[in-house]
């Protein structure tokens, strides 16, 4: 009996360890991962033929700019690439200024660390946040020590990176606003196959994946917005998007109880049109409708988004309207003693300065190595991550070694290091979306030869040693640093937080249907900003709490539906305050339901079963009065007495 929580603990450590090794089923990134490697391995192959390669591997860190590049629109990509090149080239500028100044140099770190991991947090900008300018500001600082330098040394890296900046954009020639199209074809595709589920058990559990797709779709349209250049093919997704909502609402509004499959020619003539948006040529097919049954609002929408899909824009009389939440108010929803994107990136840095000052006290050789390590594992979005990254960086690190080693061994000539550097990159790239612990194996062979390419080593061994203590005990201190300042951090705001988004979709449920009347329009409201910010804040803090140590699985599953169901009023009343003719409700009505709201954020603040209310009906959209009715369910449940 004594001996069954040591098992229980070990059988956890196994599986935790397991779980760092699965090969996720991604499709290969193959032109990214080449371009990549043409990115960093160029510009060193251009400095050896050149008679400097020294030069050359500087110019080569600047490529690290192209593994900021995803699939979002060109108009968000130049500025986020613009952003990744500034970085690095501030960071090795800093850091060849700051190189004989040990201490300051630790606050730096820190600094740079915290900072561009919480406008990476707060923004919600993919990538690989803070870790590359980490490691940029770290080779500066283990570089021949010479101040002086660090105009030349910057400005190289920031010629590297105007070169990545430039492979990056190169795709807006032919394809200006393909991931919009990506974005929106994915959406029809899934609205396809979740009109087929109509009328069968399984259509409650697609719900949330076309929820997920509309919103992503969203946030991409908003992102490509051009104020002053709007195209006819972006208005046309727009639009396009702008229906896939309008029809997924009439769904779940008149649709969601039926107890029959919907026509296979209404999805298939959604399917082609998903079809259609990257190839004009496609026929779309028109659903012939009876104008009697209960089909004939469906069915006028779908024909009207097939003539949008297919008619001239200027055709069209419709206009767009795009209002962008300001940067100052999203860096002020971020930059709040609650918000998990503000405790994060002080952890980050925190940490980062702790491991900084470890590695200087004990005087490691390339102590740089120290702190990189650390940066790298506390990269992990949670507590597992965290530890699922020592696994995999401390692993895959020690055999990467061994491949840097073995290459420097022979003191390779440029081109050799220019090639190697190349194909490094592209295995890194490739092995990323499968496994992180895969890609360690590329990422730190390229990032010793990219540091030790023009140093002497003599002594190969000691090298080899070195770095694998220098890769263990910064993987530690991360592990070790997350662990201590992040085991319960989520968990514990977790109520605190739903409660604090039904109290937003409260305010702004007011301001859609009050008789009040408002400055400004409720899709530019300052509401629905709130609203927004704490919807983002309660799926960070959640998928947060799901990977700390220790954690309650119990409870977190039963908040689940609780969470679900507030994400999806979210997304209910985000969709009505597109309506221009909504119904004002008494105040008598208003006063019954904020006091239902004011008690569903009670419950969910005190984790106490309180008793229900009922919600006043809203003409024309019901659906709002019945998901009230589903949170206050999910709350009883999860609730206690």
């Amino acid at each position: 009996m004594k001996n069954k929580p040591t098992e229980s603990v070990m059988a956890t450590l196994l599986l935790t360890i397991k779980q760092a090794f699965i090969v996720n089923k991604n499709p290969l990134p193959w032109l990214k991962a080449f371009t990549a490697g043409v990115c960093a391995g160029l510009p060193v192959l251009i400095g050896f033929l050149l008679g400097n390669l020294e030069y050359g591997l500087i110019v080569g860190i600047g490529g690290l700019t192209y593994l900021y590049v995803f699939n979002i629109p060109y108009a968000f990509r130049a500025k986020k690439l613009l952003f990744a090149v500034v970085g690095l080239s501030f960071a090795m500028g800093l850091g060849t200024l700051l190189a004989p100044y040990a201490f300051l140099a630790a606050i730096a770190v820190a600094i740079i660390g915290a900072l561009v991991t919480f406008l990476f947090g707060a923004l919600k900008i993919t990538g690989p946040a803070a870790i590359f300018i980490v490691l940029t500001f770290l080779m500066g600082t283990g570089m021949p020590i010479d101040p002086e330098l660090a105009p030349i040394r910057a400005g190289l890296v920031f010629l590297g990176g105007a070169f990545s900046w430039i492979m990056g954009m190169i795709g807006w020639l032919n394809n200006p606003h393909g991931p919009e199209k990506m974005a929106v074809k994915k959406v029809y595709l899934e609205l396809a196959s979740f009109l087929e589920l109509v009328g069968t058990d399984q259509l409650n559990e697609s719900k949330q994946k076309i929820i997920s797709s509309l919103k992503s779709a969203g946030n991409i349209m908003q992102s490509g917005y051009i104020p002053w250049r709007v195209t006819e093919p972006y208005k046309r997704l727009y639009l396009l998007n702008e229906q896939a909502n309008n029809i997924f609402l009439h769904i779940i509004e008149k649709m969601e109880s039926r107890d029959q499959p919907l026509p296979i020619e209404l999805s298939e003539s959604i399917r082609s049109i998903a079809q259609s948006i990257d190839n004009s040529k496609t026929k779309i097919k028109i659903p012939q409708g009876d104008s009697t049954n209960d089909l004939t609002i469906f069915h006028e929408l779908v024909k009207d988004t097939a003539i949008i899909a297919s008619e001239s824009i200027s055709d069209i009389q419709r206009e767009i309207v795009i209002s962008k939440t300001s940067l100052r108010v999203v860096i002020g929803g971020a930059f709040d003693k609650n918000s998990i994107v503000f405790l994060n990136a002080f952890r980050y840095g925190f940490v980062l300065f702790i491991a900084a000052i470890i590695a200087q006290s004990f005087d490691f050789e390339r102590s740089y190595w120290v702190t990189l390590s650390c940066a790298a594992v506390l990269s992990g979005a949670t507590i597992m991550a965290t530890f699922h990254r020592t696994i995999q960086r401390s692993l895959g690190t020690i055999i990467g070694i061994l491949t840097a080693t073995s290459i420097l061994y022979f003191q390779p000539e440029g081109y050799i290091i220019a090639i190697a550097i190349f194909f490094l990159t592209f295995l890194t790239e490739l092995a990323i979306v499968l496994n992180y612990g895969i890609a360690a194996l590329f990422i730190t062979p390229n990032a010793l030869l990219l540091a030790e390419s023009t140093t002497k080593i003599h002594d190969i061994s000691y090298f080899a040693s070195a770095r694998v203590i220098d890769v263990l005990i910064g993987s530690a201190i991360g592990l070790i640093g997350a662990f201590l300042m992040n085991r319960k951090s989520a968990a514990s705001l977790l109520a605190h937080t739903m409660a604090k988004t039904i109290r937003s979709e409260q305010q702004f449920l007011f301001t859609l249907f009050s008789q009040e009347p408002s400055l400004v329009e409720p899709e530019h409201s300052k509401e629905l900003i709130k609203m927004q910010t704490n919807l983002s804040n309660l799926q960070i803090v959640y998928f947060t709490a799901l990977g700390e140590i220790p954690r309650d699985n119990t409870k977190l599953d039963l908040l689940f539906p609780a969470i679900h169901s507030i994400e999806h009023l979210g997304y209910l009343l985000n969709s009505a305050a597109k309506y221009k003719n909504r119904p004002i409700q008494a105040d008598s009505d208003l006063s019954k339901i904020l006091l239902v709201f004011e008690t569903l954020a009670k419950s969910a603040e005190q984790e106490r079963i309180l008793s229900k209310k009922e919600m006043p009906n809203i003409i024309g959209f019901s659906k709002i009065q019945a998901e009230v009715h589903h949170l206050q369910e999910a709350l009883h449940k999860s609730g206690k007495q």
